[in-house]
């Protein structure tokens, strides 16, 4: 496999501007798949909005390549809000409800699971 450069990647994504009306198919056109990882796929995406609530089979990780995102999680007995800004780093829990807010937009780099994912 070859090198992949992050930067560049990031510069070929078109912001996806969510709203009631956007598509699934949209919405994959502003993800970029860079890589499968251990049943995982690596990918980056750029948008402003509110994403749709989902939840994984197994953790998700979340790096924040340029901007702010709210991510709002369910756990058991609470709701859980983080503000990442770029450069920070944050673990979805396995199996939990989450979506994601940014105001102004934002680029994020992801893992989460290939298989196993549902959207509300």
């Amino acid at each position: 496999m070859n090198p992949i450069d992050i930067q560049s990647q990031l510069q070929a994504l078109t912001n996806l501007d969510i709203n009631e009306q956007t598509t699934s198919e949209e919405a994959g056109a502003a993800m970029q798949i860079l890589s499968r990882f251990n049943q995982c796929i690596v990918g980056l995406v750029h948008f402003s909005g509110m994403t749709p609530w989902e939840r994984h089979p197994d953790e998700e990780l979340l790096q924040i390549q340029e901007g702010t995102v709210s991510v709002t999680v369910l756990e058991s007995d609470a709701v859980r809000e983080v503000t990442l800004q770029s450069g920070s780093m944050f673990v979805v829990p396995a199996g939990l409800w989450h979506k994601q807010f940014s105001q102004d937009g934002v680029k994020l780099l992801f893992i989460t699971s290939e298989t196993g994912n549902e959207e509300s």
